[in-house]
């Protein structure tokens, strides 16, 4: 059985202003997710999941059914705020989604095998997928999860502070722990991030997660309570995100498993802030000239 992709593409997109996930940045209009999925394909993967929002359902659809029905099987999913609340009511007052590990959560009922779970606004890198696809089909299992590792230095916008998910990694190369910094920044010569705190700085080769797992998908069941219970204690709290490395730690503290970090040579980047939109352009610009990608990929 072929793995699946599950790309989370129902963020609201609130530092960039408009929907990053549908923008064109490749020569015939490719939006990132284009090269995911094409590297994806390359890889073995069998079929793509996204998860998206309803309001925005349709035009989606539109944009990506007419160049993918014919070269990989494709899903759709919907977070919403009530989705897997296990009869708890969501905050009325709430507007901004539960966040990415809640997403993951909300495919429970279409991934059967093995998959992998990415950004929509990231750029990984073929390698990436090929390594994942390994993993997936050779040493996935229950107590066995993965992480494609990038170095944190290599991974920051020149235009604001982004979230990013310190990896603490382990002689075997594997993760120890994931901290979510949700305020990390250059400074000069130095990388900050900020938290209740105040600065902490860190080092640039540290290893980070931008969101590339490889997950069994035993991993929905133990999840969806884990859901419930973040719910339960952060009925008042408006901004808390239940986030991936919540169920990596849990994971891993709780459940005996073990997550491999997976070095890539791939180099990532994304689209964070507006300003970010020319460098995006001119990166796939050059993977274009430099014949990793054609000029128009379907």
């Amino acid at each position: 059985m072929q793995p699946t992709l599950l790309i989370l593409a129902a963020g609201m997109a609130s530092r960039y202003g408009s929907m990053k996930q549908t923008e064109g940045f490749g020569p015939s209009g490719e939006t990132i997710m284009d090269y995911s999925i094409y590297d994806a394909i390359r890889a073995g993967f069998g079929k793509v999941v996204f998860i998206i929002r309803k309001d925005f359902s349709q035009d989606f659809k539109a944009k990506f059914e007419p160049k993918l029905n014919d070269k990989i099987q494709t899903a759709y999913v919907y977070q919403e705020l009530d989705s897997y609340l296990g009869g708890l009511q969501y905050p009325l007052e709430r507007t901004k989604p539960w966040g990415t590990g809640h997403a993951v959560l909300c495919a429970k009922e279409v991934i059967k095998e093995p998959f992998a779970v990415i950004n929509a606004d990231d750029y990984y890198g073929y390698d990436a997928f090929v390594k994942a696809a390994d993993f997936l089909n050779n040493q996935c299992a229950e107590k066995k999860y993965a992480i494609i590792g990038y170095k944190l230095g290599l991974t920051l916008s020149d235009h604001g502070s982004v979230s990013r998910g310190i990896c603490e990694v382990d002689e075997k190369n594997n993760l120890v722990s994931i901290k979510e910094r949700t305020k990390i920044y250059k400074e000069k010569d130095t990388i900050t991030y900020e938290d209740e705190g105040g600065k902490h700085t860190v080092p640039s080769n540290s290893s980070v997660s931008m969101n590339f797992w490889c997950f069994h998908p035993t991993l929905f069941v133990a999840t969806e309570q884990l859901f419930v219970d973040f719910v339960q204690k952060n009925t008042t709290n408006l901004k808390a995100e239940f986030f991936i490395p919540i169920i990596a730690e849990n994971f891993m503290d709780n459940q005996s498993g073990h997550i491999s970090v997976i070095p890539t040579i791939s180099k990532w980047f994304g689209v964070t802030y507006k300003e970010d939109a020319p460098i995006v352009k001119s990166c796939v610009e050059k993977l274009v000239a430099d014949e990793v990608y054609p000029p128009s990929l379907w």
